[in-house]
């Protein structure tokens, strides 16, 4: 489904912060990262996301990556800034201050840890909307969160006018094709297994991990979609199949994403922020044994991968630590 007025893109990547081996943000690898994953396809960029490890990135670093972001697009690509916080207040500045500078439309997590209520849910995502112009995308992930947005609750939220979208990787299909029957809401992939699945019942697109590593395919689909090109789709979909499964299988998908990046040359380290660490060498044993049965993916050429699970291993403590509560 294609939306005219859709504020966010179609074949979004959360993107990855790359860093540098002591664990701070490599700031040229960052905007060489963005300028390639736009070369490939993205429309949307979604910076400080879970993918982006905004648990541990600063506040100003947050909102420096929203404005190299912007730098960098020059009008090619939407710049959504995501993490928020599980404090409203805090999350409320988070998303005042990422306007400042610049950002395109939000992404706002669920309250995680603090287990709210669905009333608290609802007030949550209100007050945040309340407090900006910017479109507002949800993210239902109860998995990380521990709390999902309920039906009901989606529905209610659905009629504030900043609120049009949700990112969901809650994978409750008949529940997504009931909000989009009874809501003007757009639905984006939040899983990256899910992406054609989702498409197929009238989600918009996709916010997706792969995408670092591969993003052109997405945009085959998205595109196939929109024509109304099932067979297409479902043939990029299945090439797809094991580089997603590399991807988002076995260990945390920032983790995988940067040592495939690495092995590949796109980024200077693999490096992670603890509490995330590298992969152990089983992890990456079986990481590498998926990526040998990639073919005919564009963007995902393997013939000259060189992973480092030296480089990898471990994670960093970085000079200043993050303020997410």
């Amino acid at each position: 489904m294609t939306h005219t007025d859709n504020p966010f893109g179609q074949v979004i990547v959360a993107l990855v912060t790359p860093m540098t081996a002591d664990g701070e943000v490599d700031w040229p690898a960052v905007e060489k990262h963005m300028d390639d994953v736009i070369t490939a396809g993205v429309d949307g960029i979604l910076v400080t996301g879970t993918t982006g490890e905004t648990s541990t990135l600063t506040d100003p670093e947050k909102i420096r990556l929203v404005e190299v972001g912007k730098d960098v697009a020059a009008g090619r690509a939407k710049i959504i800034t995501g993490g928020g916080s599980n404090e409203t207040a805090h999350a409320i500045q988070l998303y005042r201050d990422s306007a400042k500078a610049g950002a395109d439309a939000i992404l706002v997590v669920t309250p995680y840890y603090n287990k709210p209520t669905q009333a608290g849910v609802l007030t949550h995502f209100r007050m945040v909307a309340d407090a900006t112009d910017l479109p507002m995308m949800l993210y239902d992930i109860p998995g990380r969160t521990g709390v999902p947005i309920e039906y009901e609750t989606i529905l209610r939220l659905a009629k504030h006018p900043n609120i049009l979208a949700v990112k969901d990787a809650k994978g409750k299909f008949s529940e997504v094709s009931r909000v989009l029957n009874q809501t003007d809401l757009m639905y984006f992939s939040g899983d990256d297994a899910n992406v054609l699945p989702h498409l197929a019942i009238g989600a918009t697109g996709l916010v997706g991990v792969t995408a670092n590593i591969a993003a052109a395919p997405y945009r085959t689909i998205v595109d196939a979609v929109n024509r109304g090109d099932l067979a297409a789709a479902t043939a990029e979909h299945q090439r797809l199949e094991p580089l997603v499964r590399a991807v988002m299988t076995h260990i945390p998908g920032t983790v995988s994403t940067k040592y495939i990046l690495h092995g590949l040359g796109r980024i200077g380290s693999p490096r992670v922020r603890l509490p995330l660490v590298g992969p152990e060498e089983w992890e990456a044993a079986i990481i590498e044994d998926e990526l040998s049965l990639v073919r005919d993916v564009p963007g995902a050429d393997f013939s000259n991968f060189r992973p480092d699970r030296n480089a990898a291993a471990g994670g960093a403590l970085p000079k200043v630590p993050g303020t997410t509560r």
